[in-house]
């Protein structure tokens, strides 16, 4: 395959053979008649043109289900240490093309570079994570009632796993979904979002370098979300979907997969809460607050969506979070900035009308001016509420949303008054306060005097309508294994 890519792009890789135009199914990459363009977020500069999944024909769709189907069999086959050693040599060559990596990234998806290289480096470690919990996948025997006979329980890959991942974290979100499928024995057929498609492709040059068998990992890309989705979601050889999005789409997709029943997990929409409480470390909370904010320019589902402080301490924080949002740098990703662009126009100027409405009904701008187009410098607003839509939707964006409390259970009440529940945070120096509040949180995630909660080796979800499932730990194993109790009776001599 041809691959012709922006001059720009190909003076900045060592290794330019790393972008791919088209889909990887069974090893090798399709192209078709139908492209679509990739483009900088920052100048909107065409990167490459990349042959897409044609909207009116699923035959690839179909082939690549079909390899990995095929592939599956000899893969489960594998034993755990050849399995762990095949994902070894793809995690050591990630590491080796970091800088290649994050610069297709920042160039793609716009977040500043120094981010771009964190999340290499942390979409890896889902890799080598998973491949050393690959040989620690046990079963269990049961005592049984009669003394000829016994009861065992062991896991076994569910088959086929199809995904469908998002822009904002392209390496990692798909990198946490294809590890731990393949460490248990699965195949993937994956499919990430027409924004940010390059990301995903080089994850699956570099397996094919590191020596996975054909049709183990599969990437579609194409702009026809909606046609791909259906047939992922209804194949009956499909035995397992993952999907990392918004709420909406996620029921849509949800609906789609009970005609088959299938093994399903979710990672849909968040409003986090971030409360600082009368006793907390104020300079601490700060620092805390900048780091969940302003993460990929505040674009993150498990990003501060409502901070809300304390009467007593309130101006004092704001006073120290506006100080410390005056030095973040705003720019072109590939400079030494903090905050990046947003992802396209139109998202940018859905968070600028979030920000016009919430001043409508009384919000104020303490920092910050509104802009045009993908940059966006930081804003901070105060006196916000949780019946403004500011603070009912997802911002997406660098703006910080401040509200009063007054009390402890008032604090609880309005984190947990949304629909959403994947993360939370607060900054408390009582330890008793801190146990009450950590259970009294409707989260799947409470970050505790902390600010940046994910790691491969904790379990990554929610709960209400942020879904279900969890990514990373060993509890992210078990949503690609099905267990089988087998119970035995035989002769006694």
């Amino acid at each position: 395959m041809s691959t012709t890519i922006s001059a720009k792009m190909s003076e900045l890789l060592k290794d330019p053979s790393l972008v791919k135009t088209g889909s990887l199914i069974n090893g090798d990459w399709h192209s078709s008649d139908a492209t679509f363009d990739v483009l900088n977020p920052y100048d909107q500069e065409v990167l490459v043109s990349v042959s897409e999944v044609a909207k009116d024909d699923m035959s690839q769709v179909e082939k690549a289900i079909a390899s990995a189907k095929r592939a599956q069999q000899e893969w489960q086959q594998k034993t755990a240490y050849e399995r762990y050693d095949l994902m070894m040599a793809w995690f050591d060559l990630m590491i080796q093309h970091k800088e290649d990596l994050a610069i297709i990234m920042t160039l793609e998806q716009g977040k500043p570079l120094k981010e771009s290289r964190g999340e290499i480096e942390y979409g890896a470690s889902y890799v080598k994570w998973f491949a050393e919990e690959s040989k620690r996948i046990y079963g269990d025997t049961i005592p049984a009632l009669a003394s000829n006979q016994t009861i065992k329980v062991i896991k076994e890959p569910v088959g086929v796993v199809a995904a469908i991942t998002p822009w904002n974290f392209p390496n990692s979100m798909l990198a946490r979904k294809i590890a731990p499928a393949i460490a248990a024995g699965n195949s993937i057929v994956a499919r990430p979002t027409e924004l940010t498609p390059l990301s995903a492709l080089v994850l699956g040059e570099l397996a094919n370098r590191a020596g996975i068998p054909k049709g183990v990992i599969n990437i579609l890309v194409g702009s026809n979300a909606k046609e791909v989705g259906k047939v992922l979601t209804t194949h009956e050889d499909v035995d397992k979907f993952s999907f990392t999005g918004s709420t909406n789409v996620g029921k849509l997709l949800m609906e789609q997969c009970a005609s088959t029943v299938k093994k399903v997990s979710f990672e849909l929409g968040g409003n986090a809460p971030f409360i600082v409480f009368e006793d907390a470390d104020i300079d601490a909370a700060v620092d805390g607050a900048i780091k969940a904010k302003f993460r990929n320019a505040g674009q993150t589902c498990v990003c501060v969506n409502r901070i809300m402080v304390h009467s007593s301490v309130h101006d004092e924080f704001v006073e120290k979070f506006v100080e410390k949002v005056k030095l973040l740098d705003v720019g072109n990703g590939l400079d030494n900035v903090d905050i990046g662009p947003l992802i396209h126009p139109k998202a940018a100027d859905d968070v600028r009308e979030l920000v016009r409405e919430a001043t409508e009904q009384g919000a104020t701008i303490k920092y910050g001016q509104l802009l045009s187009g993908t940059i966006q410098s930081p804003i901070v607003i105060t006196d916000v509420n949780n019946e403004m839509q500011i603070a009912k939707t997802e911002i997406f964006g660098p703006v910080a949303a401040i509200q009063r409390f007054e009390t402890e259970k008032q604090a609880v009440l309005l984190a947990n008054d949304t629909p959403f529940g994947l993360a939370s945070y607060f900054y408390s120096q009582n330890a008793s306060r801190i146990e009450r509040v950590s259970r009294g949180l409707k989260y799947g995630i409470v970050g505790v005097n902390e600010g940046l909660i994910s790691n491969a080796a904790a379990p990554f979800g929610g709960v209400k309508q942020s879904g279900f499932g969890r990514e990373g730990s060993l509890y992210g194993l078990d949503d690609y294994l099905n267990m089988k109790y087998i119970c035995t009776t035989y002769e006694m001599s």
